[in-house]
């Protein structure tokens, strides 16, 4: 299998698993955003340290990273770029939101692509040119509709797109560029975490091992399809990943419509088709 085959059945596998996210969220209702993205970062660093250390046989040495120093600026960015889309896209799962999360994720590719096609200079095909304003007709029709902007939607599209983007100019190797994401961010998270636990308003541990537990598992959770995805961005064009990216919102609008029965009209039914 070639570099580009193996980059596509990385990124499929990457949306088939964010798709399937919301079985896990449905679990965690209303939950804290912001206990929530602290805790993602503070347990995603030690998880990506054991993902290097298990790949390559050796601890990420602290002086290598700064010898790249545009990749670590970029990587730096790209981790609090990430931060606004995982906080949109968590709270659409926890507040009974999922079909606007599908959404959020069928309006993604529209940036993708644009940014591939401005930035990488990479081009469409007649279908894929078809396939990309049938999409923005689908939102711009619901936003007519409704008359308002669906923004948790478009925080998670655009900000995840930018993600995509800013993971273009980074020469690090996937596992190495989430650990710098991470570290940067983590000693804010301790801190914050620690706050909350001796103020005694943790939402994440003070309710029991259960709830603390599910909010210990959003880091694996999350790191799993976002090592997927970063190791498919470096093997396959930014336009392929903005298509494929709809098997995840497609998964989400299945589970939002079926499962989940959250509402669904006439004009949403448009939007989606």
């Amino acid at each position: 299998m070639n570099r580009l085959a193996i980059g596509n059945a990385l990124a499929a596998l990457a949306f088939v698993v964010w798709g399937l996210q919301p079985l896990y969220y449905q679990y965690l209702p209303a939950a804290d955003m912001n206990e929530m993205l602290a805790v993602r970062v503070a347990g995603t660093l030690p998880l990506v340290w054991l993902c290097v250390f298990a790949f390559k046989g050796q601890a990420l040495k602290i002086r290598e990273l700064f010898a790249d120093k545009r990749s670590f600026f970029v990587s730096v960015i790209a981790g609090i770029v990430m931060c606004f889309s995982w906080y949109a896209f968590t709270w659409a799962l926890t507040n009974n939101k999922v079909l606007e999360s599908s959404l959020g994720f069928f309006i993604n590719p529209l940036f993708v692509i644009a940014f591939g096609v401005i930035f990488m200079k990479e081009r469409l095909s007649k279908v894929q040119g078809i396939a990309v304003l049938l999409a923005a007709f689908g939102l711009g029709y619901q936003i007519w509709k409704y008359g308002q902007l669906p923004l948790a939607a478009l925080t998670m599209a655009s900000f995840f797109a930018i993600y995509g983007l800013l993971k273009k100019y980074v020469r690090y190797d996937a596992m190495t560029a989430l650990f710098v994401e991470t570290l940067v961010l983590f000693p804010f998270s301790v801190v914050y975490l620690a706050w909350e636990i001796f103020q005694g308003q943790s939402a994440a541990f003070d309710h029991g091992w259960t709830t603390a537990l599910l909010y210990l598992g959003s880091a694996p959770v999350t790191l799993l399809p976002l090592v997927l995805f970063s190791m498919a961005v470096a093997r396959t064009s930014l336009s392929m990943i903005g298509l494929m990216q709809y098997i995840e919102p497609s998964l989400q609008f299945l589970l939002a419509t079926l499962l989940f029965a959250e509402p669904f009209d006439e004009i949403k039914a448009v939007s989606f088709g």
